[in-house]
């Protein structure tokens, strides 16, 4: 059976491998991608670059889009299990779109919560999710401007999203000492699937989890309920890993770093790297990157951009402000170094919400149409930061889909393009993945000589 996952950004595959990741969703696009083998289809919805409104109205036309295939086809939307992907962080409209698509493609029985995020050190137990050990409320993710919370209790984070809708006292939990008692015995197996079999009217459930095994073991229970029952998830990427039940990548880490184009010499040719995120830790991983004497910066002025943005007539200065960058970028690697290509670390301040979300997404098409008019020079390109990823693989290579390869490091995926016309792998660098050495190590890795 098919899972089709919505997801809110470019790298919620992080934890899979050999599945296609759609950046359109017309019949043509969805028809491959069904024919594949793999169990996994990955909708690019990028709604986290959206506000809420969009992000709906985004949802929705996607939902329309695979209803109108099913009936092309036959198929029936019933048939299948649906994932609404979101950051391990909380960030995202994580109730808006699961109740989204609890409208377009229910009715379900239940949505589960289960933002755990283990290769990246995110857990959940007793209802509180973790990053690192700390309450992520506390951290940098809970501050965030766009998509900030005052709890790391998920139940209270629920009714906070959903602004009162969905009470706190009437979502349920699976806690750690229930997933537990059903990995050491039968009965408490039983008794995990009594629970989920009694579940009703789309009730919210919120799921505890700190190993892989808690997950392996309530996918076995849903597995044996979903005949009966119809469940939505709202997930990160490690409940998608053990729901897929995937072999292991039969390619290693030298193997996907192998996937550098070359030039017509053979020689590997030289690699970009893109940051665009703007989260704390990537300026850390910038700052230790760039102390790499390979490396080279050059920074896109923000500011700048913002104020031909709000020009009446802005074409001919994005084109001389492009004119400049690529120069530049082209002596970088005339003097043989990588070059790096991020955006001015300090926020702009804006007036409104829609107004810095709006300039957020004309920043990352500019990066991405600026680096696909010299695509053709790159043996590969790191992308960091969702929104920059994305529009990069859309509007900067002009993809409809692209195949994941597998990760160089954990969370770090590979994507390629099964188009004859591009031979360019893309690292999909999540925001907040990593330390502040992972950024270089991701960079050092793809540099080697495989």
């Amino acid at each position: 059976m098919k899972i089709i996952i919505f997801d809110d950004d470019p790298t919620g595959s992080q934890t899979v491998y050999g599945c296609p990741l759609l950046l359109n969703w017309d019949e043509q696009t969805l028809e491959k991608a069904f024919k594949k083998s793999s169990p996994l289809i990955f909708i690019l919805a990028n709604t986290r670059s959206l506000s809420s409104i969009l992000a709906v109205k985004k949802t929705r036309e996607i939902c329309s889009s695979i209803k109108n295939f099913f009936l092309t086809k036959g198929y029936s939307k019933d048939d299948y299990f649906y994932i609404s992907r979101g950051d391990s962080t909380l960030r995202g409209h994580g109730v808006l779109e699961p109740a989204i698509l609890a409208e377009e493609l229910g009715p379900f029985h239940a949505t589960f919560h289960i933002p755990a995020f283990l290769e990246g050190g995110r857990t959940t137990e007793n209802g509180i999710h973790y990053l690192n050990g700390i309450p992520v409320h506390e951290t940098d993710f809970g501050r965030d401007n766009i998509f900030g919370f005052s709890t790391s209790d998920l139940a209270k984070w629920i009714e906070e999203k959903s602004f009162g809708k969905i009470q706190a006292e009437n979502i349920l939990h699976i806690g750690i000492k229930q997933l537990d008692m059903a990995i050491n015995n039968e009965d408490g197996f039983k008794s995990l699937l009594s629970f989920l079999s009694k579940l009703e009217n789309n009730i919210s459930v919120v799921v505890d989890a700190k190993l892989p095994n808690h997950l392996e073991t309530l996918v076995r229970a849903i597995k044996v309920v979903s005949k009966e029952k119809r469940f939505l998830f709202r997930t990160a990427a490690s409940f998608i890993n053990s729901f897929s039940e995937l072999p292991p990548n039969p390619n290693n880490t030298e193997d996907l770093v192998s996937l550098k184009s070359k030039n017509n010499k053979f020689e590997y040719k030289p690699g970009l790297i893109m940051i665009g995120s703007h989260v704390k830790l990537a300026t850390d991983q910038l700052e230790v990157l760039l102390n790499d004497k390979s490396c080279e910066g050059l920074e896109i002025p923000v500011s700048k951009l913002a104020n031909i943005f709000a020009l009446e007539d802005y074409q001919d200065k994005i084109l001389e402000l492009e004119k400049i960058l690529l120069s530049r970028i082209n002596y970088i690697l005339d003097i043989k170094k990588v070059p790096v290509l991020y955006t001015t670390r300090e926020e702009m301040m804006f007036s409104s919400y829609t107004k810095r979300m709006k300039f957020g997404l004309e920043l990352a098409e500019f990066m991405a149409i600026l680096v696909g008019k010299i695509n053709n020079k790159f043996g590969y390109i790191i992308s960091k930061g969702g929104i920059t990823t994305q529009l990069l693989l859309q509007k900067g290579l002009n993809f409809n889909q692209v195949d994941l390869k597998g990760q160089i490091l954990p969370g770090l995926s590979i994507v390629k393009s099964n188009s004859d016309q591009y031979d360019l792998p893309v690292v999909t660098f999540p925001g907040n993945l990593g330390n502040d050495k992972t950024l270089l190590e991701s960079f050092r890795l793809m540099e080697s000589n495989p």
